[in-house]
């Protein structure tokens, strides 16, 4: 019979022994190199996962994603995460990516999209456990290292949540990564953290509990709540990408770092100079940075208006004169 690690040897040593796991999600478009880079230089989590390579037929693996891998600067072990139903071609790009410096093979079960659950893959297999036994029967036969899965609790309702966790069981995963949320919940509703503490007493490898952990105070309540092995961040770490450092503070019992809104500029700084290319037109910059832009402005100001002057700028000059009014005009204010 094949053997397989003891629970404490199945993971990649933490940032901090003794503490929780932390972990950055996977989000598509956001978590590539380049944010990686920031959120390491910020204070890394224990763990990254790369965006998610799209499996199908004659697929290949994703350069801009691969570099994630290949060009990782954090020094913190990266999971690869493929997306996909089709075994043949999921098999083929484990074992590709097997052959890169990677901690592991994480299979995404969660994503919400429409677009994605539509072609019955991500969030879109949840309703369907025969085909999520096969698949996990397959790429645990194939992967000698670690096997890890990112999934949400259901598809429209929790009706299939106990088989899902059998077969993490069965199939001997070594990592479950579980928002507290079915897929057609999206990220409207509370967290139903119940049921993670629920796998956590059910399945037999460490839990990650993930949604709406939005602060290290946030992090311990839901760590106290469900008594998972850790906590895995994603908007979260957009809008702050100091949490994990925080988190360990937290959990360590030392003082929180306060962030200030002149740490905030020049994070805005950073995600704006990476989309500097000469070939992305200032439009598309100031697009870029919106994006980030929507998630911080949470902190900035609790009425609204920052949010609401930054999405009708147009032009870099305009964007950042409403960054600087608000985030420079009491810089050493704490970011909340």
């Amino acid at each position: 019979m094949r053997q397989f690690p003891t629970l404490c040897d199945r993971l990649p040593a933490p940032v901090q022994p003794g503490l929780a796991l932390t972990a950055l999600a996977p989000m598509q478009d956001v978590t590539d190199l380049m944010f990686m880079g920031l959120i390491a230089d910020c204070g890394s989590p224990d763990y990254f996962f790369t965006e998610y390579f799209r499996v199908y037929g004659e697929s290949r693996l994703d350069k801009q994603i691969l570099r994630s891998i290949t060009e990782n600067k954090t020094q913190r072990p990266i999971f690869a995460q493929l997306i996909g139903e089709s075994i043949p071609d999921l098999v083929r790009s484990a074992q590709t990516l097997m052959q890169y410096d990677i901690a592991g093979i994480d299979l995404n079960l969660g994503c919400p999209a429409p677009r994605v659950y539509r072609k019955n893959v991500g969030g879109g297999l949840l309703r369907d456990p025969d085909t999520v036994d096969r698949i996990l029967g397959a790429l645990r036969e194939a992967i000698p290292g670690r096997f890890t899965v990112k999934m949400r609790i259901g598809f429209a309702d929790t009706g299939h949540f106990e088989r899902l966790l059998d077969l993490i069981n069965r199939h001997r995963i070594d990592l479950l990564s579980l928002h507290g949320r079915t897929v057609k919940e999206m990220y409207q509703t509370i967290v139903h953290y119940d049921y993670i503490a629920q796998a956590v007493q059910r399945v037999n490898c460490p839990v990650l509990a993930n949604g709406s952990v939005s602060s290290a105070t946030s992090a311990a309540e839901v760590l106290a709540q469900t008594k998972a092995a850790g906590v895995m961040v994603g908007r979260g770490a957009i809008r702050n990408p100091w949490i994990f450092k925080q988190i360990r503070e937290q959990l360590s019992g030392q003082p929180i770092s306060v962030v200030t809104l002149a740490d905030v500029r020049q994070y805005i700084d950073r995600l704006y100079r990476t989309a500097t290319a000469p070939t992305v037109s200032e439009q598309a910059r100031v697009s870029h940075l919106k994006k980030y832009l929507n998630f911080i402005g949470e902190g900035v100001d609790p009425d609204g208006l920052f949010l609401r002057e930054m999405r009708l700028t147009r032009t870099e000059a305009d964007l950042f004169e409403v960054c600087d009014r608000y985030l420079l005009t009491n810089p050493n204010q704490a970011f909340e």
